[in-house]
């Protein structure tokens, strides 16, 4: 299995981050990456420009608007990666170090603790996943244009040209050298856009599904807890499992301070996202193609919405679940002063760990609510025609 974090760390290093640096290339990498981030931004003019344009006609409308909110929502994911990237390298250090304890024969002899392990393989396989989808879809909206005018010149028909994404450009941008410098363009914005959003997201995946890990191996700790133990022994066990537990807090906390704008961003954008894609899914029902792109479009959103769904829950869920640990352990053959101890554990781990941002909590709860919203919209949408 690859090493931890390794496919988001690959996507970084394509957009020219490294981890090895000194503070005289940290700043100079921050201005340097300040060029990614107005690249992306400089997309929103041919975009809405495509938008006035075509102000009257609500299909195209609509079509663009929904690459209009990806690209917004990349903005705001390259904004949190460049304001908090040493957090973020920090945080990948100190799950590998984590990761490497773990896994070493004197942190497991006696414990078969493979939680970390598992994890691993597990985010490492969602991560690849994440990173194909979003792949693919980019890829998709890029060959569209030209498997067009390869079957138009196939059959001998004449066919107008069209950009992967629905541009307008100050200048003629559907015929030579426009047309090929504007493909090239919507090329590199949309390598930004798939490369950002695979290590950011994968990034917030794979830390969840590891602090989920490192909280199944604590309260697995606390369960194989065997009492009594001596004075010193206790002691030992004790400072470990306080500092671990408080550790894990403190991670859990960073991770939703790290990405509390990506959170808010995700649910708002995805939200309208929703509508506009919905809207094109049902008045394109008669057209293969288009559906097909609309519907992988559309389960490309949402499945960035359910990794920071899903990554909330099992923080939420294995971080409560340390008080069930404490309780069914062999606490009452404990002294006194160890269980006076464990009771400020069990206090501590009652307060929930949730990744929010105002009033949007990351949980399945939420993601299912906005399915629902989605099969509505369906119906209503349907009604009206």
């Amino acid at each position: 299995m690859g090493r931890l974090f390794q496919l988001q760390e690959y996507c970084l290093r394509l957009m020219g981050h490294n981890d090895n640096m000194d503070i005289t290339e940290v700043r100079a990498l921050s201005f340097k990456h300040i060029s990614s981030l107005i690249f992306v931004i400089s997309a929103q003019y041919p975009l809405i420009s495509y938008v006035a344009h075509n102000r009257n006609d609500m299909e195209k409308v609509t079509a663009c608007l929904s690459v209009v909110f990806t690209n917004m929502l990349t903005v705001i994911k390259i904004s949190t990666f460049l304001a908090n990237r040493r957090d973020f390298w920090k945080m990948i250090r100190r799950f590998r170090k984590m990761h490497e304890q773990t896994a070493s024969p004197t942190q497991r002899n006696g414990e078969g603790l493979d939680y970390v392990a598992e994890a691993n393989k597990l985010a490492f396989f969602l991560g690849r996943a994440y990173c194909l989808s979003c792949g693919l879809t980019g890829l998709y909206f890029m060959l569209g244009p030209i498997l067009k005018i390869g079957a138009c010149r196939w059959y001998g028909t004449t066919c107008d040209k069209e950009l992967p994404m629905p541009m307008k450009f100050p200048f003629n941008d559907l015929e030579s050298p426009g047309y090929e410098v504007c493909f090239l363009y919507t090329v590199l914005v949309t390598v930004v856009v798939v490369a950002y959003a695979s290590a950011v997201d994968g990034l917030f995946i794979s830390f969840a599904i590891n602090l989920r890990a490192h909280f199944q191996t604590l309260q697995a700790r606390i369960e194989n807890w065997e009492f009594p133990l001596s004075k010193q022994d206790t002691q030992a066990r004790l400072k470990s499992v306080v500092e671990y537990h408080v550790l894990l807090h403190s991670l859990s906390t960073k991770l939703r301070s790290m990405y509390t704008p990506t959170v808010m961003g995700q649910f708002v954008i995805t939200s309208l996202q929703v509508g506009v894609i919905i809207y094109q899914l049902v008045t394109n029902m008669d057209s293969v193609m288009d559906l097909l792109l609309y519907a992988s479009f559309f389960g490309s959103i949402m499945l960035q919405l359910f990794i920071y769904c899903y990554g909330g829950e099992i923080i939420k869920a294995e971080s409560l679940q340390v008080d069930t640990a404490v309780r069914l352990s062999d606490w009452h053959l404990a002294s006194p002063k160890s269980r006076t101890s464990l009771s400020l554990i069990i206090l501590q781990s009652q307060k929930e760990v949730v990744i929010r941002a105002g009033f949007f909590v990351a949980s399945l709860a939420n993601f299912v609510g906005i399915c629902r919203t989605a099969l509505s919209l369906i119906t209503l949408i349907k009604s009206i025609e």
